[in-house]
């Protein structure tokens, strides 16, 4: 007779095997101003990228940081969203999942791997504060480190 243990074991086994997740969350500055462009069909369509900072200490103890650059699209309404509130330097909070996208240039494969946006959150910095005739100071974006993620 098998188990409870194992028979769980069993059935993990068989969903992991078959479930699957592509889910990113990024917190950064927008690295240029949206482009926005509209299918044929009229869909917006805008393209935007994202700089995300990594602060950690090197062998020797000094403080070294790291910027990690993303490519975000976002579609439709959102895209629109983007587009109106959004400018170079917006600190944005976005969800969204991986896509990579291939085509053919020139006789030769390409490829780029993309963040398709699904939502976002304004954080700070964007047009919307500019037109009040505020000019938001520069900052950095904030750092995040180990001890400050609850999981």
């Amino acid at each position: 007779m098998e188990s409870a243990a194992s028979a769980a074991s069993e059935s993990e086994k068989r969903v992991g095997s078959e479930m699957s997740v592509n889910r990113v969350i990024l917190v950064g500055r927008l690295g240029r101003e949206p482009e926005t462009r509209y299918t044929s069909e009229g869909t917006a369509v805008c393209n935007f990228s994202l700089a995300t900072d990594e602060s950690y200490k090197d062998k020797s103890g000094e403080k070294q940081k790291k910027t990690e650059w993303h490519k975000l699209v976002a579609w439709g309404k959102l895209a629109e969203i983007v587009q109106q509130y959004l400018t170079k330097g917006s600190l944005v909070y976005i969800e969204g999942k991986l896509q990579t996208r291939k085509w053919e240039k020139d006789g030769q494969e390409r490829q780029s791997t993309e963040i398709v946006c699904q939502s976002m959150k304004m954080l700070g910095g964007g047009k919307r504060e500019e037109s009040k005739g505020e000019k938001p100071e520069p900052s950095e974006a904030p750092e995040i480190d180990d001890s400050s993620i609850p999981f």
